[in-house]
């Protein structure tokens, strides 16, 4: 079954003008003294936080600096470079001048994992590294990871005379022109969280990103001049190009979690944000802080919150402290972001049949497959579901990636064609932006870019579109539990479950092989005895048999914290769960024995 949107689609961004960051140039022409970033750099004697605020026209020149210092280092166009900087400025001027070179920012999330990190720099092959000085150190020690490493810098300090007064190795911009690009070249690299299997690099080009921009800007009624307070920062990255002033939050990116929920109220309050996008994992410990302080949000005119489906709980609790403003769930994937929408009107609290992640948005078409764990080479290969059926969900349109980098069969395993394609010329294009082969086939394997609309990205997750048209999440495929009567979803299968007090989080597992497997439910729950396990597992199995699809899940168990992506704090790792519970106490119940 097919839906897409009804709204003309976006254009996309063609010929010179498709560099993402001549936006920041724009906004610096059109409005320089309209701040563009402030910084926590502590607290006033009052008790505020104390940010130090650049204009559109001063974050220009701390751009323009930074590329003039790459240019005399040795960054050139194409050049792919390692970028491992702290949010907020340096992230914000290093990536925006990368791009304004036409090189190649490589950007790894740091809390991937030590291990996972340098095998995604292997792969990523960069030719250059800007970083902190720890990052420097260690491009030195971990010698094979970075062995293509050619020119290091360092971003110690920004670089504009205006924030380092009096120092002689200042480098002035020189320039701030723009490289053209066409909406074809490679832009960037960004990894997949790898929340159910290794992180992957995703190949962003200059044309997805503006139509992401201008995706984003209408779906959600964005307007120049509105303030973000961005809780995953590489969404800062956006706000130039909407012409949103970035607050950047207090919080360690490598441990969300650990966020101090009254330190981003504060900044909500102090500085009128408008508009924030964060986890369900960060908007519930936001959202349980105002209610516990009875403190609402006025200025808020929206929170994006995605990476997980978000709770009920929190659907319910966010009309408390958004007064003015509302809810909304963007679903995608770092390979095709967003794909679809929805807000807090149009949630069903007791549904038990997945969570409802919207309409398909503007240029954006879904279907729903037969699953399979088999590469589909073309759609002609796939079988298409009928509405309320669940299967596999597969989208395409301008913002949806056509490859992985550097990883052929994950981008076959991922990647549908449209249509049947020829055999691929061994003599390819020698460029990044070439969209053909020698022989005039485009080719999965080539890493080239497709012609728009030629590509569907399988999302990796399984769902229905229900008879309105509304696309339901159910879980990641990887995740699915195939016993010998069925086979479960996550979703479907847990939010049974989480209506009990004591099950605000809990995962579906399977044990054993699939097809033969045997369903459980493991509960992030600390309790002090066998007692009190058996106890719970007893009124969750009496909540278990009041839905046809729960009906088989007898075995449960418990543990103090669940395992979750550290990115979101959200996605929980129930493939590593099912391994845990293969040797750990489980407790089963039936009411009637």
């Amino acid at each position: 079954m097919s839906v897409s949107a009804s709204r003309e689609p976006v254009e996309s961004a063609g010929g010179a003008g498709a560099n993402i960051a001549r936006h920041l140039g724009l906004m610096s022409a059109r409005h320089p003294a309209r701040v563009a970033l402030k910084i926590p750099r502590g607290r006033t004697r009052a008790g505020d936080i104390d940010y130090l605020a650049l204009t559109f026209a001063e974050l220009n020149a701390e751009v323009a600096a930074w590329g003039a210092r790459l240019t005399a280092a040795g960054v050139n166009r194409g050049d792919r470079t390692l970028v491992m900087v702290r949010q907020g400025l340096p992230l914000i001027a290093s990536v925006f001048a990368l791009f304004r070179l036409g090189a190649v920012p490589v950007v790894i999330d740091p809390g991937m994992g030590f291990r996972s990190f340098l095998a995604c720099v292997a792969r990523s092959r960069p030719r250059a590294l800007v970083g902190i000085p720890l990052a420097q150190v260690i491009s030195r020690i971990f010698r094979a990871p970075f062995r293509g490493v050619a020119v290091r810098v360092s971003a110690r300090r920004s670089l504009t005379a205006r924030l380092t007064p009096g120092s002689s190795s200042v480098i002035r911009p020189s320039s701030s022109e723009t490289t053209p690009t066409a909406a074809t070249d490679l832009a960037a690299i960004l990894f997949t969280s790898g929340s159910t299997g290794a992180p992957k690099g995703v190949r962003y080009e200059h044309g997805m990103f503006d139509a992401q921009v201008r995706l984003i800007r209408d779906t959600y009624a964005i307007e120049p001049g509105e303030i973000d307070l961005p809780l995953l920062p590489i969404f800062a990255l956006f706000n130039p190009a909407l012409g949103m002033t970035t607050i950047v939050p207090e919080l360690d990116p490598r441990r969300p979690a650990d966020v101090n929920p009254a330190r981003i109220v504060q900044a909500i309050r102090q500085e009128n944000v408008t508009n924030s996008f964060g986890s369900p994992t960060l908007w519930q410990k936001i959202g349980a802080h105002c209610s516990a302080e009875n403190i609402t949000l006025p200025s808020l005119r929206r929170v994006l919150c995605a990476g997980a489906p978000v709770p009920a709980a929190l659907w319910k609790n966010a009309r408390g402290f958004l007064p003015s403003g509302r809810l909304h769930s963007p679903y995608g994937a770092t390979e095709a972001l967003p794909v679809a929408s929805v807000s807090a009107d149009e949630i069903d609290l007791n549904s038990v049949r997945g969570a409802c992640v919207g309409r398909p948005l503007s240029g954006i078409e879904i279907r729903i497959i037969a699953i399979t764990d088999t590469p589909l080479e073309a759609m002609s290969d796939a079988r298409e579901l009928a509405r309320g059926e669940i299967g596999e969900i597969i989208v395409r349109g301008a913002v949806v990636t056509q490859s992985y980098d550097a990883l052929p069969e994950a981008t076959a395993a991922a990647k549908i064609a449209a249509a049947k394609l020829q055999p691929p010329s061994s003599k390819l294009q020698d460029s990044a932006s070439s969209t053909t082969t020698a022989s005039g086939a485009w080719s999965l394997e080539s890493g080239a870019s497709a012609p728009h609309g030629a590509v569907w990205h399988r999302m990796g997750d399984c769902g229905y579109l229900d008879a309105d048209g509304l696309l339901w999440f159910c879980g990641r495929k990887a995740e699915r539990v195939a016993t010998p009567g069925g086979t479960l979803h996550p979703e479907p299968c847990e939010q049974v479950f989480r209506a009990h007090a004591l099950g605000s989080r809990c995962a579906l597992i399977g044990l054993g092989e699939r097809g033969q497997q045997r369903p459980a439910i493991v509960v992030e729950i600390d309790l002090p005895d066998s007692r009190a396990c058996r106890e719970l597992a007893r009124e969750l199995r009496a909540l278990a048999v009041q839905h046809e699809h729960t009906a088989g899940i007898k075995l449960f168990y418990f543990r103090p914290e669940l395992p979750v992506d550290v990115r979101h704090n959200a996605k929980i790792h129930r493939l590593s769960l099912a391994q845990w519970a293969a040797t750990a106490m489980g407790f089963e119940s039936d009411p009637k024995r």
